[in-house]
């Protein structure tokens, strides 16, 4: 619309000069230069009408999602992968018939655009490799779909949730709030780990340690009781402990049971824990902490006398030694 307007307000100030008899004549003129080069030649009047053309098929596009997400694609309908990947699909194809309709107008012969199509092609496959990788990588996971919009995914060492799948890249949100934006060709060639590619239900992991002495099959029960009083841990499959080691300074247990949503995991982590905590003080069973003895088997003759002749025994702890 600015453009249309700055156009107009110059060759108003075109007829104003005297330059041309009035608006109409400039517009026309404006409109009808052409310019050659090769067999092919271009006027303003064709770039216009390229121009509507792409941009009324943008905007029938965006009327017929708008449409269809109002219509048919409800989030009780329609799971939020598959919409985007509709929707994406639908724009696609409108600009590409809106494209074809618009080379057509503007009297290109399309064996001749397809030849210089293959010819853009080869300096494309030198110059522009990794972008046509990243569009390519696009469609594909718009068809495969093997991750979705919503969708929990480890990438690397970074872990988030799906927002958006662009032609280019896909941005991924951390549970920290910051997005990261990874290209479409990673997503295809590396490994990546969709933690709900089928269902959001994911086993949570609590390692727990309890000093020696404790009675072991009275601390499983305990644990399993543990994440059976938690509303939101799945009763199918049931919580169970595992017995993992005999630690250094500890008896290593670990609980596993299942949530709903991996969305809720480290929330639902946290107060099983504190249940843990509480059930142990009642059945006074201790978590120890990391610690250790030292012995001293000799010691200096001038030191002895200060411990009454006799070796000391000394206990050092991890944050200290007393």
């Amino acid at each position: 619309m600015r453009i249309i307007v700055l156009v107009n307000v110059g060759l108003y100030f075109l007829v104003v000069w005297q330059v041309f008899d009035n608006l109409t004549e400039a517009r026309e003129s404006f409109l009808n230069y052409q310019y050659s080069f090769g067999e092919f030649t271009l006027s303003v009047n064709m770039v216009v009408m390229v121009v509507f053309v792409l941009y009324l098929t943008t905007l029938i596009s965006w009327v017929i999602q708008a449409v269809a997400e109002s219509q048919f694609m409800t989030p009780r309908k329609m799971d939020i992968g598959v919409k985007e990947s509709l929707k994406r699909l639908t724009h696609y194809g409108l600009f590409t018939i809106g494209f074809l309709i618009a080379v057509s107008m503007a009297g290109l012969d399309l064996q001749k655009f397809t030849i210089m199509a293959g010819a853009l092609g080869v300096g494309i496959g030198f110059g522009l490799q990794n972008i046509v990788s990243n569009f390519v990588s696009g469609l594909i996971l718009l068809f495969e779909r093997p991750v979705k919009i919503g969708d929990t995914v480890t990438i690397g060492n970074e872990w988030g949730t799906i927002t958006r799948i662009g032609l280019r890249s896909t941005v991924v949100e951390t549970f920290d709030r910051s997005e990261i934006i990874v290209p479409n060709a990673d997503l295809v060639s590396q490994q990546v780990t969709n933690w709900t590619f089928s269902s959001k239900v994911v086993r949570v992991k609590l390692p727990v340690g309890v000093a020696y002495g404790s009675p072991l099959e009275k601390v499983l029960g305990i644990l399993n009781k543990a994440a059976r009083e938690h509303p939101d841990v799945l009763t199918y499959p049931e919580p169970n402990t595992i017995f993992e080691c005999f630690g250094n300074s500890s008896i290593d247990f670990t609980l596993r049971f299942w949530v709903h949503s991996i969305d809720d995991r480290v929330k639902i982590r946290s107060e099983v824990a504190v249940i843990v905590d509480r059930l142990f003080r009642e059945e006074d069973i201790t978590i120890p902490f990391p610690q250790q003895d030292l012995h001293l088997s000799s010691i200096e003759e001038s030191l002895q006398p200060l411990f009454g002749g006799q070796p000391p025994q000394i206990k050092a702890e991890t944050d200290g030694i007393s």
